[in-house]
């Protein structure tokens, strides 16, 4: 829009904010806080947002299963939507995502009034000052017209909301690696082509009954680099937990109970992964906000507590636009360099109960009585005898599952969906020209154990993973996934075995398990013979085995498969993992 247009709508705003108010008046405020709109009424406010408004502007960024587009609303205090201008003009770039379970939609209708506000109320209009928004109102969108008043159990309203997953069954914020959801495809796209500083992403949570309407989790344990960790632990967090006491909205840490529903068995803290939003963001080298909002509080309440978060976040961000914009270009140049990969790289955070800090926790008087129908432990929690308990909480996750990154990874072109899903995530690949035979890093499994039972549309793999190094033949059109850029950090979690969110443990390379060729016993009898008499050593290992193992023993077929894969006959890439670890810099740069 021209700058004179601008200028006559903001003088129009100006004489007329009272009114603007009621016409912009949500669909949750007009049920007095019980209701939540439909896809259809919210995409309509969307656009008359955008209709009333210089300052915003509506769009879409992707479609669902079902044909629905994804919403985006753009928040500019000079109505700029291209990312390059927004960028160029020193703007933080702030996403804040909703409905990503669209059962609850406490961020929607809260950022909906907060945009609302910031546009029709001259005292908030400083919060686009050096921020600009993005903002998803419903992220799961064919979840969320799943509608109806019985979807969760647990809640306190709205009276009617979506559901949890999508139309294909599956958890968004499970699938931030792995991407197998057309919408968590297209919010990748859109994550990388706007690269935002900072995320928020709306929940309700589950598990006890307390006092604080609002929890929250940070990313501050170590699966960020340490600067933005810092600046979120010692910066923004504080700022929030006294942002929301002053408005008389105490909040606590999301957090987990050493006994389920048992708040004085100890609370405990852990590092999010990155098939999560908040542990994503933190290996783009983004901090991120994970907002819960009580379950059992009243859904009005849930909003107003989550709309003074979002407009606590961005007000800290304005005045910290500069210093943050600075530590998160260090971060990524930290994550591009030689010293980040030299590194022990940690694949994963696990629980510690070794040590704990005693705070104080606002909860409510409870009993834990033995079920007479269940036998099982039932709760009853007194919500009119608020207490606060001093009990220990757990908040030191530790590192695991360390491993060394390489300088570069290589991936043979027979698997595209790899290569796709690593685009997906803006990961910088080059096309070998020329077939390459050079020496790598690599890994051969065994023991291949799948989940009985589906996870996220999925048989999750568990398996013995040993490095060895071979040499090994590449073809034209392999791609060099070289360690010196920006989403190294994304890169070591899809492509290193071990970590519990690759794309070996989601079952990318399941076909790598399986084996092709076989033998008959009547041939392997005489050949076993032969391989003893051209190495009698052979026949210890053979009978020690046989004597460790009584399953084995017992197993013909087991016993020949053993000298079958000591033969040139065995499949040698049977159980190798396909993708290389180059560990030398220079060959790197050799590679065409």
């Amino acid at each position: 829009m021209k700058k004179f247009q601008i200028a006559l709508l903001l003088l129009a705003l100006s004489f007329s904010l009272g009114a603007q108010d009621k016409s912009l008046e949500t669909y949750f405020e007009k049920s007095n806080g019980i209701r939540t709109p439909r896809y259809n009424e919210t995409i309509d406010y969307c656009k008359k947002l955008d209709a009333s408004s210089p300052f915003i502007a509506y769009t879409t960024f992707g479609l669902s299963p079902q044909g629905r587009k994804l919403p985006l609303l753009i928040a500019d205090s000079k109505g700029r939507t291209d990312v390059t201008a927004i960028r160029s003009s020193g703007n933080l770039l702030l996403m804040v995502q909703a409905c990503i379970h669209a059962g609850e939609p406490d961020g929607k209708d809260a950022g909906l009034m907060l945009l609302r506000d910031i546009v029709t109320k001259k005292e908030l209009r400083p919060l686009l000052d050096h921020v600009t928004v993005l903002f998803i109102p419903i992220f799961n969108v064919d979840g969320h017209e799943r509608f109806g008043p019985y979807n969760r159990i647990n809640q306190d309203g709205p009276e009617e909301m979506g559901w949890r997953t999508t139309a294909q069954n599956l958890n968004l914020n499970r699938d931030y690696l792995k991407a197998d959801a057309p919408e968590m495809q297209a919010w990748l796209k859109l994550f990388n082509q706007w690269l935002p500083d900072f995320i928020v992403d709306c929940h309700v949570t589950d598990g006890a009954d307390y006092q604080y309407v609002i929890t929250y989790a940070l990313e501050t344990h170590g699966n960020m680099e340490k600067e933005l960790s810092d600046w979120t632990s010692a910066v923004m967090e504080p700022y929030l937990v006294d942002g929301m006491e002053k408005a008389a909205m105490p909040i606590f840490p999301y957090v987990e109970f050493r006994e389920w529903h048992d708040p004085r068995s100890g609370l405990v803290i852990n590092a999010a992964p990155p098939m999560l939003s908040q542990g994503y963001c933190a290996v783009q080298n983004r901090p991120a906000l994970l907002i819960e909002s009580h379950m059992l509080k009243p859904y009005k309440q849930r909003v107003e507590g989550t709309y003074e978060m979002l407009r606590l976040v961005m007000q800290k961000m304005n005045d910290e636009a500069v210093n943050l914009k600075r530590l998160i270009a260090e971060a990524d140049n930290y994550t591009k360099g030689k010293e980040f990969r030299e590194a022990r790289f940690p694949l994963s955070f696990g629980e510690s109960l070794a040590d704990s800090i005693m705070i104080n926790f606002r909860g409510v008087e409870y009993t834990a009585d033995t079920s007479d129908l269940t036998g099982g432990l039932w709760f009853h929690y007194d919500k009119s005898k608020p207490v606060t308990w001093n009990i220990p909480m757990f908040a030191n996750p530790k590192p695991e599952n360390f491993v060394k990154l390489p300088e570069a990874y290589i991936l043979p072109p027979q698997f595209p969906e790899v290569i796709n899903r690593l685009k997906f995530h803006g990961v910088e690949m080059r096309e070998l020209s020329t077939e390459a035979s050079i020496d790598v890093s690599t890994y051969r499994f065994s023991n291949a154990k799948w989940q009985q039972r589906p996870y996220e549309g999925r048989h999750k793999v568990q398996c013995t993973v040993n490095e060895t190094v071979e040499q090994r033949t590449f073809p034209a059109g392999s791609m060099l996934v070289p360690m010196n850029q920006r989403t190294a950090r994304v890169i070591a979690h899809l492509l290193e075995p071990t970590s519990p969110d690759s794309f070996v443990s989601w079952g990318f390379f399941d076909a790598v398990f399986e084996q092709k060729e076989y033998f008959e016993t009547y041939v392997m009898e005489p050949e076993a013979r032969k391989m003893i008499r051209e190495n009698p050593a052979l026949k210890d290992e053979f009978e020690k085995l046989k004597a460790a193992d009584n399953t084995f023993a017992a197993n013909q077929y087991a016993q020949l498969m053993w000298f079958y894969n000591k033969t040139p006959w065995s499949d040698k890439q049977f159980n190798l993992y396909p993708v290389g670890r180059i560990l030398d810099s220079e060959m790197v740069k050799k590679l065409k």
